[in-house]
């Protein structure tokens, strides 16, 4: 390796570590933003919380890669240029493309990272991220009542305290609707009390709510009587009273539960699971087609030639052929009928349609895992040349470029993989469209910055607005005839 070549990849890796874990974090910023009322109040250790984002955050680095290679690119060749480095390398007879072929390996190199990454490692943080995520968003928020508002969140019971001491623990004015008991088990139906307290068991499963001067109320019948209950009322003065807090507790379900999701699969695995695919759906076209062609025969027609010949006859329409005292009986079993068959045809194909987006989300994923590491790829050959033209190094030009040709790349992978889920391209075409578009932009690029184009010099589009100007005042000068 050439000492060129070293210095131009010294250069590089420096922004670009740096603007890939600032994307990094801008993108599970946007996570957690979006999910942030699912983990708020629901009462999880930190360890959980970590665990979350750490699954979350690696399956965000494919994505984070691709901003990162375009940023970090412009801003090397961009501070080569505004240094006047470029324009040295360049008058010692050494090209542009020299200079960036080095990269082009290292971006290469960090591609080929990215598919490996997106084929081993983010598959399994997928599936423990997503089964995490939906026991997190699935539990109970950590119980908390509020005064003067109905609590229900304990199954079976309706809370109601009118006013809470600071202590959180001190409670006033407290009602208990019991809704857990059935007829005949003497369970209590509702409690009222001036006074009481809150207690929580060791262990945090039961909650113990210790009242003071009140009344309970109980209605008793019993079962497969007629008789009307009674109705039983009993003052304490001192009543405990105990609550399953159980359905509060953080559980984790089987992550195998996930496991068939083609977010949590590899290429291997992926491929196997498309011809699977692809052979149910064959066994379910020819099942039907038989189906169909038995149920619903479409019988050929004689050959009505004969009828041009033959002489005129009275027109009968099927209603008059029809007995009047039958006719409504025959209409009421045809409409029947018709009914049944638009019923059965819809519903088939409907389960057809279901297993052949199935097969499309996973010729997605598929193509997915390609085409964001070939992104890369592209990124930095719209990078390189685009910040040889700017020559501005830092932060503020470098990032205002990156974020528009990156929102042009996001658009396009997100309508392309809408179109390829909906069946209107194939997957292939869908999931390489973001990639196509901005090659030919590539391309153009390199071509300017070969040619050393003054395409965004404003002194450039200055000088052509004062020619057009001075042209437009000649015009005007010009005597009419």
């Amino acid at each position: 390796m050439k000492k060129l070549d070293k210095l131009v990849i010294k250069t590089f890796l420096g922004p670009f570590v740096a603007t890939f874990f600032v994307t990094w974090f801008v993108l599970l910023m946007q996570f957690l933003w979006k999910y942030i009322d699912d983990l708020v109040g629901k009462g999880l250790d930190l360890h959980i919380i970590l665990e979350l984002i750490t699954y979350t955050s690696a399956s965000l680095i494919t994505l984070a890669l691709p901003l990162a290679v375009l940023l970090s690119s412009i801003m090397t060749f961009g501070n080569l240029g505004e240094s006047f480095e470029l324009v040295a390398l360049k008058s010692s007879g050494i090209s542009l493309l020299r200079f960036i072929r080095p990269l082009l390996f290292v971006c290469i190199g960090i591609g080929i990272l990215a598919f490996l990454f997106a084929n081993y490692v983010i598959p399994v943080a997928n599936l423990r991220a997503k089964s995490l995520l939906y026991d997190i968003t699935n539990s109970k928020p950590a119980f908390n009542i509020k005064a003067g508002v109905f609590y229900s969140d304990i199954p079976g019971y309706t809370i109601k305290v009118a006013r809470k001491e600071k202590d959180n623990r001190t409670i006033h004015q407290v009602m208990i609707f019991d809704q857990t008991g059935g007829g005949g088990t003497g369970a209590d139906k509702l409690i009222l009390a001036e006074k009481g307290t809150m207690e929580l068991s060791a262990n945090k499963r039961f909650l113990y709510f210790v009242l003071n001067d009140g009344w309970r109320y109980e209605e008793r019948n019993m079962r497969g009587s007629n008789v009307p209950g009674e109705l039983i009322r009993m003052g304490f003065k001192e009543y405990k009273k105990a609550f399953d807090l159980s359905s509060f507790t953080f559980s984790r379900l089987d992550m195998d539960l996930f496991a068939s999701n083609q977010q949590m699969l590899n290429i291997r695995q992926l491929d196997k699971a498309i011809d699977s695919l692809k052979k149910e759906e064959a066994l379910f076209s020819r099942t039907v087609n038989a189906y169909v062609t038995s149920r619903y025969p479409f019988f050929k027609w004689k050959d009505t030639g004969w009828l041009a010949s033959a002489p005129p006859l009275p027109v009968k329409q099927f209603i008059d052929v029809i007995p009047q005292k039958n006719l409504r009986y025959v209409l009421d079993r045809a409409d029947q009928s018709i009914r049944e068959t638009s019923s059965n045809l819809e519903s088939t194909a409907k389960e057809y349609a279901d297993k052949h987006s199935i097969m499309l989300l996973h010729k997605v994923e598929w193509q997915r895992k390609f085409t964001l590491a070939f992104a890369c790829i592209v990124m930095f050959l719209i990078g390189a040349p685009l910040g040889s033209i700017i020559r501005k190094g830092g932060l503020g030009t470098p990032l205002v470029f990156a974020v528009i040709f990156f929102v042009i790349f996001n658009i396009f992978f997100m309508v392309g993989e809408k179109m390829a889920r909906k069946d209107v391209l194939t997957t292939w075409a869908g999931m390489w469209l973001s990639n196509i578009a901005l090659m030919p932009i590539a391309a153009f690029l390199i071509y300017k910055a070969m040619n050393d184009s003054q395409l965004f010099n404003k002194e450039f589009y200055f000088r052509i607005f004062q020619i057009i100007k001075k042209f437009l005042k000649k015009f005007k000068k010009q005597p009419t005839t």
